[in-house]
């Protein structure tokens, strides 16, 4: 074992004897009590037996890459982040920060508040985190929980590692897109031969470790060992799938508590709706309940819940038991050790995109083997807890795959190629990927990007791309906020571009006739799109009063959000010197231009009615949809028509083939901003002849305007 190891581990790990002389050393500050109290509890984690190896491992791996292979709950996330903090400061921290990716800026936000905690030091000081619209960090920060999706942003903009000695990519087994690329592009980048001697660390669950052993060629692997003395959970059957997994599940939840079963429940439901509806029936349900103590205390756990996360943390006064109903966000990016009963449903709602129709499917499918073993291993602890499985146990011998789905065989691919562009990757196949992505699915997104002119002639960025891959935001959305400062109505795109992007602003439908009046009084005649200008603007007059939120169905916590990024667009924009405009919504002329801009950056996602009734078919594919049920369209009174033609924000394939956020466009106007070899490719149909009578007859005036008074003739103006 080399010497490093053995002076951070008598460096780092003060004994509770040594409280009164012991220094942290990272703030030069004496430990506090709770410092040590923690420290016991760290060293009873499974990760505290492998310490010595994996610091060894850091320090003389050959390529500068470590594997670190353990369960859920073996204390990978806190304890390892930490160690390698060590590390750094006993390298006297000249090489960079410690990063450590999650895949989900929630995991990141509660794991920095914990390890902050664990290491005894300040949140936004010496540890902090980076999510989307809010960088807690400051210029001491040595360890930074990020969401991976932001690294890999920082990483293609930069061009080179990033401001990090080591980089801790947390969760591989999540198989989320920037996880994998951003391991592509380390494993081509050859990490061992880069300046300043950088370490990689992957965390990863069991079942992907030969993967990513081969992946990496044979680098050192740390096991952690399994606790001694802890009994593994046997889960416990259904016979058959219930009808009703929400009451499966709240009927489940009540018989442990009439029980009086210690420890707190976790329960596993397949989508943000149907946790919404068990944590409703549940919190009326427990309240009925005769206990000896107070009634379970009911929390969600999914990405629309910010506020209920730290809650989920929280110890619970008077000793109330928690129930906290998730979905796959908790399969592994959560520590949760007060969890004694997990119900699991097996199943898990997902979108899956298909680029053959440009469109997104919600798929219900079972989980994967190594889901189901993570939940499983959830209930761990002493005494032994419960699991319950809503299905049959043939159902994950069958149906199961082994392993998660990758995700970047699974998502548009369209803003990951555009990165991959920026880091002048000419070839998006000759990236190094776990799961490779389907060919059909990397020449959509380069078509699409190529519409959107964002590449030239030789494959590669245009200045336009460069531009549009500096945003957070997708290709077609940032091209049509650019085209924005070309119409003079950036003011209103801000606004749009900050509300498609954060979560849906409606909670549910309208519970009654006056919250349905309330929210009527918000519709725009425009369309979708310039009502949700208008549910921004008077949300921003409300003075973001909750209250005012929750008589109209918002949702308080999206809208908060969507002020978050609008201000982080505006900070983006006056960076990078684009011009801006200001307010003018309501007027004319503004609809006008709003329409254009958005027609700039989203001339793919166009409908037609073909027959008067709201059936429309879409203009790149023979696919026929319908207005979703929040659609202001469907909201009017007869004998109002579906508008002819629309633009529309995302498609999604489910039982009733929705168009979501849709406005009334005009062919003519269509046809003015679309580029020209886009309609020629679309496939025969109606509407696109339609559209090139329209183009024939618009040349054909505009070459007699030419020809009668050349002098005055101007070329439309179109952002490409």
């Amino acid at each position: 074992m080399s010497s490093l190891p053995l002076r951070l581990t008598e460096e780092f790990t003060p004994s509770p004897g040594e409280s009164e002389l012991a220094v942290n050393p990272f703030d030069g500050l004496p430990f506090s009590s709770r410092y040590y109290e923690i420290l016991e509890q760290r060293r009873a984690l499974p990760i505290w037996a492998a310490r010595f190896i994996f610091l060894e491992h850091l320090e003389s791996s050959p390529n500068g890459v470590v594997l670190v292979s353990g369960e859920p709950g073996s204390g990978k996330s806190t304890q390892i982040p930490q160690w390698c903090a060590e590390f750094a400061l006993a390298r006297g921290f000249q090489k960079g920060q410690v990063t450590v990716t999650q895949p989900y800026p929630l995991a990141a936000l509660s794991l920095a508040f914990r390890v902050a905690d664990e290491m005894d030091l300040t949140l936004g000081h010496e540890v902090g985190y980076s999510i989307p619209q809010e960088d807690c960090t400051g210029p001491n920060t040595m360890l930074r929980f990020c969401w991976d999706r932001l690294l890999l942003q920082e990483v293609a903009s930069t061009r080179g590692t990033g401001d990090w000695g080591v980089l801790v990519l947390d969760e591989a087994q999540e198989r989320s897109v920037a996880s994998d690329l951003l391991q592509g592009l380390l494993r081509d980048a050859k990490l061992g031969n880069l300046p300043g001697d950088p370490r990689l660390v992957v965390l990863t669950d069991p079942a992907l470790e030969p993967k990513l052993q081969d992946f990496w060629g044979n680098p050192p692997i740390v096991h952690v060992p399994r606790k001694p003395g802890v009994s593994p959970v046997i889960p416990v059957y259904r016979d058959a799938v219930p009808i009703d997994r929400v009451e499966a599940a709240c009927q489940a939840v009540l018989e442990l508590c009439q029980k009086g079963a210690p420890g707190d429940v976790l329960v596993y439901l397949p989508s943000e709706e149907e946790i919404s509806l068990c944590c409703e029936s549940l919190s009326k349900e427990v309240g009925t309940l005769t206990l000896p103590g107070p009634p379970p205390r009911v929390l969600p756990l999914h990405p629309g819940c910010d506020q209920a996360v730290q809650a989920v943390y929280e110890d619970i006064d008077m000793g109330a038991q928690k129930v906290v109903v998730t979905h796959w966000l908790a399969d592994f990016s959560f520590s949760l050790p007060s969890i004694g009963h997990v119900i699991d449903s097996g199943l898990e709602l997902r979108s899956v995109y298909n680029p053959r129709i440009r469109a997104e499917s919600q798929v219900l499918r079972p989980i994967s083997k190594c889901q189901a073993e993570a939940r499983r291993l959830r209930a761990r602890r002493f005494p032994p807890g419960s699991c319950l499985c809503l299905y049959p146990k043939s159902i994950l011998e069958l149906e199961a795959p082994p392993l998660p789905h990758p995700r970047v065989c699974e998502e548009n691919l369209s803003p990951l190629v555009l990165l991959l562009k920026r880091r002048q990757i000419a070839e998006p196949g000759q990236c190094h990927f776990l799961d490779r992505p389907a060919p059909e699915a990397l020449m959509q997104a380069l078509e699409d990007l190529d519409y959107l002119a964002a590449l030239d002639d030789d494959g590669n960025l245009s200045d336009l791309g460069i531009i549009l891959s500096e945003f957070p935001l997708p290709p077609e959305l940032s091209k049509a906020l650019l085209a924005s400062c070309e119409f003079d109505c950036v003011d209103e795109m801000l606004t749009l571009a900050a509300m498609l992007t954060a979560a849906s602003g409606f909670t549910h439908p309208p519970l009654c006739a006056e919250e349905a009046a309330l929210r009527r009084a918000l519709e725009h005649a425009d369309g979708d799109h310039s009502s949700l200008i208008q549910v921004y603007e008077a949300f921003i007059q409300s003075g973001a009063d909750e209250a005012w939120c929750q008589a109209r169905g918002l949702n308080w916590a999206s809208l908060c959000h969507a002020r978050k990024l609008r201000g982080e667009l505006l900070e983006l924009m006056q960076r990078i010197e684009l011009p801006l405009s200001q307010p003018a919504f309501g007027s004319e002329q503004n609809r006008r231009n709003l329409q254009k801009a958005l027609l700039s950056g989203y001339f793919l996602k166009v409908a037609r009615d073909t027959d008067g009734t709201g059936n429309y078919l879409l203009l790149t594919h023979k696919h026929v949809a319908q207005l979703s049920s929040y659609c202001c369209y469907r909201n009017r009174r007869a004998p109002a028509r579906p508008p002819p033609w629309v633009l529309y924000h995302s498609f999604s394939i489910s039982k009733d083939n929705c168009l979501s956020i849709v406005s009334e466009i005009q062919p003519q106007m269509l046809v003015e901003l679309a580029p020209p070899y886009f309609l020629s490719n679309l496939p025969p149909s109606e509407s696109r002849d339609l559209l090139n009578q329209l183009r024939e007859g618009m040349d054909a005036s505009a070459a007699e305007s030419e020809s009668s008074s050349p002098q005055e003739y101007r070329d439309a103006c179109v952002l490409q």
